[in-house]
């Protein structure tokens, strides 16, 4: 016999609607063969995924998708919250208390008598309540999850380790340590040793993201728009491949600079 679909009794009212969409999961939980076979382990990659698919629809500036992906990150939410339910853990009550907690002291201009006259104001005085939460051994840099893709994490590093004063005061100076990293590159390239090499061309990453940063660009994003051009003016060399009637590899280097330049001159 098939289960009834909880219904939210008005589906205009946000409680009521979260209720029968908790009440729906639960049953998942309890009567799906894949649901309750799974773990807060085994569906963890499954949530790093459903975030980038969201970050994806933002890029793409579908808002129809984004609202679908955003579902399925509260699908995950409430899914890894009745897991640790089920084992004693925690529960979704406790999820939403501690984030409002959260929100609430650490937001003393708006809730409290703290004022501050910009964002950088609110952002020192965050991580300043920050380090009140955290034991006082523990380092800044240990809330910036090893996780995280390389670029994202050397960001965030560096974000963390700025706000406590760690950070170059003038432009220029960032601008020339990227110089000098590239500068040290060159030298192990003419040099051969692969070992060295991997670790300049790290020191290189890392500078070029702090220097994006005193930019104010976002570097991950910036590479993602690139990554997308990329995508583009080679799938146009695809296309005239196929216009051809002829493979990607029985085309020259050549030709295929000369479609290359022409999706270029598109605006691809």
């Amino acid at each position: 016999m098939a289960s009834q679909i909880p219904q939210p009794k008005d589906d205009n009212n946000i409680l009521d609607l979260f209720q029968a969409f908790y009440d729906l999961v639960w049953i998942l939980r309890q009567e799906c063969p894949w649901d309750k076979e799974q773990t807060n382990q085994s569906i963890a990659q499954l949530t790093i995924e459903e975030a980038y698919e969201v970050v994806d629809a933002i890029y793409k500036n579908d808002d129809d998708d984004f609202a679908g992906e955003l579902g399925d990150v509260l699908l995950h939410i409430v899914m890894h919250s009745i897991m640790a339910e089920q084992r004693g853990a925690f529960s979704i009550k406790d999820v939403i208390k501690k984030i409002h907690s959260k929100m609430v002291r650490r937001h003393p201009h708006v809730f409290g008598e703290v004022e501050v006259a910009n964002q950088e104001e609110v952002l020192r005085n965050w991580e300043t309540i920050k380090k009140t939460e955290r034991d006082e051994n523990q380092s800044i840099l240990e809330g910036v999850p090893i996780t995280l893709p390389a670029l994202l994490r050397a960001e965030r590093i560096q974000h963390k380790a700025s706000r406590v004063g760690f950070d170059w005061i003038e432009k220029r100076d960032m601008w020339a340590k990227v110089e000098e990293e590239f500068a040290e590159l060159k030298v192990e390239l003419a040099n051969g040793n692969k070992d060295k090499i991997r670790e300049e061309l790290g020191d290189f990453f890392f500078a070029l993201v702090n220097a994006a940063r005193y930019e104010d660009i976002v570097p991950e994003e910036a590479l993602q728009l690139t990554n997308n051009k990329f995508t583009n003016r080679f799938q146009y060399i695809e296309k005239k491949s196929r216009e051809l009637g002829r493979s990607l590899n029985e085309m020259s280097l050549e030709e295929m600079d000369k479609y290359w330049d022409e999706a270029k001159a598109l605006g691809l």
